[in-house]
């Protein structure tokens, strides 16, 4: 497990365009099992798999990464003011104390190291990707990613068992991921930042120490999905985009805060 982004890194796996990998990972504190005592590197942040090389991926184009499975260990936890809050998975539930909520496992942190040299944190989103931390990239959807790096060197873990929008407390259901896999492939899209195929919508981010510049990266990037994906004008897309798009604040707590913009498929039909 590495805890940081880095250029520099050895891959642990090298695989063609689209092949698959899986990896497992600790959670967000570097357990295995509650209470066990964790190899944690000093100032590291999240327990991350790979590097995975994508042979053939050139910095300026796009990584293409279907997601296949996210399969969370049966425990985790969440912290609030201080305080642990201790969760079973009881078949597709949550469970703590007298409190349930549904199992929504996603990875919080898919991304690429930036180009500069050196160890960079994970808890940041970059234009690369990383601690996306969006509650909407589950098994099954698509994530499009700018390529910083040759090669791609993608990094990917933090599985959380379920989130709201905004992470308030500053964690999920931080559990370890027991498996996921993941497809990777690499396109020519024109991406300023991250985008996404959710079931039934496109979906956009944006990434600021600033929630308003995060709101306008997200919007700004959508309006690019909707002028290809509808062959709209610039003008078009923005007229329809604040009558049918819907931003959500995907997290305030990561330094870079986050926000998406939903596109749903039925929108201008």
């Amino acid at each position: 497990m590495k805890g940081f982004f880095c250029a520099d890194y050895e891959p642990q796996q090298s695989v063609a365009p689209g092949e698959s990998v899986s990896f497992h990972a600790f959670n967000a504190r570097w357990h295995w099992e509650p209470g066990d005592e964790p190899e944690r590197p000093e100032g590291s942040g999240h327990a991350l798999a790979g590097p995975f090389e994508v042979r053939g991926a050139k910095a300026g184009r796009t990584l293409v990464v279907r997601i296949g499975e996210v399969t969370p260990r049966t425990w985790g936890e969440t912290f609030a003011g201080g305080e642990r809050f201790a969760w079973t998975l009881e078949g597709g539930r949550w469970a703590c104390g007298a409190h349930r909520v549904a199992s929504a496992p996603f990875l919080g942190v898919i991304g690429m190291p930036p180009p500069e040299p050196g160890e960079h944190s994970t808890i940041p989103p970059r234009r690369w990707g990383g601690n996306i931390d969006c509650k909407l990239l589950v098994a099954g959807t698509t994530l499009y990613l700018p390529i910083p790096v040759d090669g791609a060197l993608l990094m990917a873990g933090d599985c959380h068992g379920a989130q709201g929008d905004g992470e308030v407390s500053g964690t999920a259901i931080e559990a370890p991921l027991e498996r996921a896999t993941l497809t990777l492939d690499v396109a020519d899209l024109e991406l300023r930042m991250p985008i996404a195929r959710v079931d039934g919508a496109w979906v956009a981010f944006g990434f600021d120490e600033d929630l308003d510049a995060a709101a306008a990266q997200a919007t700004e990037t959508m309006l690019d999905v909707i002028e290809r994906e509808l062959a709209l004008s610039r003008k078009e897309a923005l007229a329809l985009a604040s009558v049918a798009v819907d931003l959500h604040v995907t997290q305030v707590v990561n330094i870079a805060k986050g926000v998406h913009a939903i596109l749903p498929d039925d929108a201008y039909r």
